[in-house]
């Protein structure tokens, strides 16, 4: 079996590259070739709960049946797409842009600004991340744009650690002492210089943390302080099928599943390209060596 960089099977990787394909896709095509807007109550009567497979009485299908209000679950579940994945895409570079920020300009700066940045970091890991986000959504009040800056506030600590790590082992290289020697300011021998050697494992993080946005993004939803309706998230849509778990399951069962998919697809590419750029550096090493 071929396999990526150090180990990771390559086939886990291309069906996770193929399941979010398919899914940005669908979210961009399938609520705008809807019959009906995915929000509009339809016909409560006659659309109410239908299992999946099923056709209406005007002859269309819906795929994955019908909510309580009659609106077609998989059109639904394609716009909610659209919702979660832009708040985990946006939370996760947002934070990782502060994240390189901060631990870049600490790691350079060194003495208090290092010390004070990297202790701020420390309180806020020390937090739980769920309790900083149910707080400040119970405090700012629910919303896509208030999610967003509580990922970016409670997600920046591990990627500036990561960078600072990076850049106190690449400033002391032979290049960056040669750039000094010519001249070069410091910012510009930080941001060509440094920066772009320093990046690798905070690339890796951020694509590993889409994941983790959009589950903690659907699980405010699940709990009233994300996404509000009658804008679909996965979150509320699991929450608005609780109560008929038995009676439909599958109200609650389609968007879970698309929830566990998206979220394992990123984790698994994460972990490829973390294997990736992890064997791409051990190999310069190794060559560095010789």
């Amino acid at each position: 079996m071929r396999r990526v960089a150090s180990g990771t099977p390559a086939w886990p990787v291309r069906l996770s590259v193929m399941t979010l394909a398919l899914l940005v896709v669908a979210a961009a095509l399938v609520p705008a070739l809807a019959r009906r807007d995915p929000r509009q109550i339809g016909d409560v009567l006659s659309l109410r709960l239908l299992p999946p497979l099923s056709r209406d009485p005007s002859g269309e299908l819906h795929l994955f049946g019908t909510d309580a209000f009659g609106r077609d679950l998989f059109a639904r579940m394609m716009l909610a797409a659209r919702l979660s994945l832009l708040v985990g895409v946006a939370g996760s570079i947002l934070a990782a842009a502060v994240g390189v920020l901060l631990g870049a300009g600490a790691a350079w700066a060194g003495g208090i600004t290092d010390r004070l940045t990297m202790a701020l970091g420390d309180v806020l890991l020390s937090i739980p991340r769920l309790v900083l986000l149910l707080a400040c959504a119970a405090l700012w009040g629910p919303g896509a744009a208030m999610v967003v800056t509580v990922l970016v506030a409670t997600g920046w600590m591990g990627i500036a650690r990561l960078v600072r790590g990076e850049v106190l082992g690449v400033r002391a290289r032979p290049f960056v002492e040669s750039a000094r020697a010519l001249g070069a300011p410091g910012w510009r021998v930080l941001w060509r210089h440094v920066l772009p050697n320093a990046l690798a494992p905070a690339i890796a993080a951020t694509t590993l943390g889409v994941g983790s946005a959009i589950l903690l993004e659907s699980g405010l939803s699940f709990l009233g302080l994300g996404i509000q309706p009658p804008a679909p998230s996965w979150g509320n849509m699991i929450a608005d099928g609780r109560e008929l778990i038995v009676a439909a399951p599958w109200v609650a069962l389609a968007p879970g599943l698309a929830l566990i998919a998206t979220v394992v697809s990123c984790t698994l590419l994460g972990d490829a390209l973390q294997d990736r750029l992890a064997g791409e550096r051990s190999g310069a090493v190794s060559e560095q060596g010789r």
